[in-house]
């Protein structure tokens, strides 16, 4: 049976499948909503990072299990979602056909299709909802569409999903305000005393002139005393008389030297403060490898020019050898120069800024070689008024970083494959969230920053407003 939007079909088995099948990679989805359209708490959405629910199971990579028999009497609907995962077409009118089955387990067998026909710009949509009706199960195609992804799907039905995706900024075109970032450093970052600016003093160094001046001519002993050395000693015998007595006149007086308070250490070089948090003091010279400490900021410019326009965030773990899998989850907070959060993008939200940053999807156990999950960032992309891109790691699963085997973050330059910073996760704390760097707009380009500071939390939620504090003392 083929179900038109807005059509319904009765059940008559306990339990189905829903298969969504398309041209492309898609992530299935299921809502448990009462009577008032709404879930009761985060745990009725089940997805690909929280795939069981009472009644309700995400069989990867494409199937929902729906057993009635199991689902809490206080659930009046379960809603069956699709969305593109971001490594693929943009939105569903460019990712061709999209076909959603009801099929009876049991009997094998297929109790209805749904073919949704209208959709465009959308990335994620409703595709089936299951619902009860007079003490009886039945199934309607609905076909509604998102252009805001999964994560308008969650926050429509009552989901604390805390990013609702920004509407893209209307003008995005105009240059930033002259003074919305300026210069980090008014010298090179390499050399913090630059020689052109400082010439070294033309004449021997002179203490200064408070409260005496030292003598241009090495000191001579006063005029009236004629040198100790036209003196001989008295000849008295050494072991029959005491020692001589001391000359009637003083000893010649040693040079004046000025008291070590009163001059600088650098006569004639001003002292230069320490640079502030976020403020370059590499370069990224020809041929160097860059290696940073914590919280050190590299410029990723060469001579006023932009190098770094495309960068890729790379996460990778081993799975568990036995236990409890491993999560881990990459994520990115964008900020404006006040540090309000712009965006983010992470396992529920994969694209942000018209794709400008994308997330590869999520994984779920750290198997493959290599990043597990990566995300771009296409810099030049990026709107005026974002500031900060504030790179996290989080472990949904639970275990701390210390307990994570071969664990580790970086950030490469997408173009060249150059590692500018990593971290090796597995020496971690025993913590759940970590900070990993931060890019900040500059006179003409970004820095970056390398922080490795830890955290709590399951996902990236709970780094966003700690991670403020990184982005304000950038603000000079």
């Amino acid at each position: 049976m083929e179900l038109t939007k807005g059509a319904n079909a009765p059940l008559t088995t306990d339990e189905v499948v829903v298969e969504v099948n398309a041209s492309t990679q898609v992530d299935v989805a299921a809502l448990l909503l009462t009577a008032a359209g709404k879930v009761r708490s985060d745990h009725d959405f089940i997805f690909y990072n929280q795939p069981r629910g009472p009644g309700v199971t995400v069989q990867p990579p494409n199937r929902i299990r729906i057993a009635t028999r199991e689902v809490p009497a206080d659930i009046d609907k379960i809603v069956v979602t699709a969305s593109l995962d971001g490594s693929g077409p943009p939105n569903w009118g460019r990712a061709g056909r999209l076909q959603l089955a009801l099929v009876d387990p049991l009997r094998c067998t297929t109790i209805a299709t749904f073919t949704p026909s209208d959709l465009s710009t959308e990335t994620a949509v409703v595709g089936l909802e299951i619902y009860r009706r007079q003490g009886s199960w039945k199934v309607r195609a609905v076909g509604q569409g998102y252009a805001n992804g999964l994560a308008g799907i969650a926050t429509d039905f009552g989901i604390t999903v805390d990013d609702a995706p920004q509407p893209a900024p209307q003008a995005s075109p105009y240059p930033p305000p002259a003074n919305q970032y300026p210069p980090t450093a008014p010298f090179p970052a390499t050399a913090p005393f630059p020689q052109q600016s400082y010439p070294p003093p033309q004449q021997p160094y002179a203490p200064p002139q408070q409260p005496y001046a030292a003598p241009s001519q090495p000191y001579s002993p006063p005029p009236a005393y004629p040198p100790p050395q036209q003196y001989p000693p008295p000849q008295y015998p050494p072991q029959s008389y005491p020692p001589p007595a001391q000359p009637a006149y003083p000893p010649p007086q040693q040079p004046y030297s000025s008291p070590p308070q009163q001059h600088s250490p650098n006569p004639g070089y001003p002292q230069q403060p320490a640079p502030r948090f976020g403020e370059a003091t590499v370069s990224l010279d020809k041929g160097k490898v860059v290696s940073l400490s914590k919280n050190e900021t590299v410029s990723l410019t060469k001579g006023g020019v932009a190098t770094l326009t495309r960068v890729r965030m790379g996460l990778g773990w081993d799975p568990a050898k036995r236990g409890k899998s491993i999560d881990l989850d990459a994520s990115v907070v964008a900020y404006d120069n006040r540090a309000k959060k712009l965006g983010k993008v992470w396992f529920v939200n994969l694209s942000e800024f018209r794709g400008a940053i994308k997330h590869s999807g999520d994984n779920l156990t750290g198997d493959g070689d290599g990043d597990d999950e990566v995300i771009t960032v296409d810099l030049p992309a990026l709107p005026a008024n974002v500031y900060a891109l504030l790179f996290t790691v989080n472990s949904y699963s639970g275990q701390k970083f210390d307990q994570i085997s071969r664990a580790f973050c970086r950030l490469v330059d997408d173009y060249t494959g150059a590692e500018l910073v990593r971290f090796e996760l597995s020496r971690g704390d025993r913590r759940t969230g970590l900070f990993m760097c931060m890019l900040t707009r500059a006179a003409n380009g970004w820095n970056m920053t390398a922080l490795g500071d830890y955290g709590d939390g399951a996902t990236v939620n709970a780094m966003v407003d700690p991670g403020k504090r990184f982005v304000t003392a950038t603000v000079h």
